[in-house]
């Protein structure tokens, strides 16, 4: 299983494991994104406590993106649960660079976007992340199942 971390300027690491089984190309793409330093020095452009933090935007707005991904949301047990990593979409298949990470448990998120890795570390650097928080490193290793 492929592992994770996002490097907070401001202090603190995230740690990750990330569901390359389930979730394949989504993990593929957030490996190349991360890997190549697309993720260093960006923010986390909305924080919502109670719902999710999220970043990865390159025009910091939240309205930025890459090359689109399709949704791998069929057959794909993973739930939008506290601390679950997402990926953020304007529609179906529509995601690219944004990612979020869930507060809390949320259903209706369940089936519509690519839950496609779980913070196991750091969950209270999540809890203090402010709008505008700076990702000054983010890396994936390991191999896929």
């Amino acid at each position: 299983m492929k592992q994770a971390s996002i490097t907070l300027e401001r202090g603190g690491i995230i740690r990750l494991e990330l569901y390359d089984e389930e979730a394949p190309g989504t993990v593929a793409n957030f490996e190349k994104l991360a890997n190549s330093g697309f993720y260093n020095g960006l923010k986390f452009q909305r924080v919502v406590r109670g719902f999710v933090a999220q970043g990865g935007c390159p025009d910091g707005n939240g309205r930025g993106g890459t090359g689109k991904i399709r949704c791998e949301t069929q057959n794909n047990p993973h739930r939008h649960v506290r601390g679950a990593l997402s990926m953020a979409h304007f529609g179906p298949n529509t995601g690219s660079c944004q990612f979020f990470i869930c507060y809390d448990t949320f259903d209706y998120l369940d089936a519509w976007h690519t839950v496609f890795g779980q913070v196991t570390e750091g969950m209270e650097h999540v809890e203090a992340l402010r709008r505008g928080d700076i990702m000054k490193e983010v890396k994936v290793w390991g191999t896929s199942v």
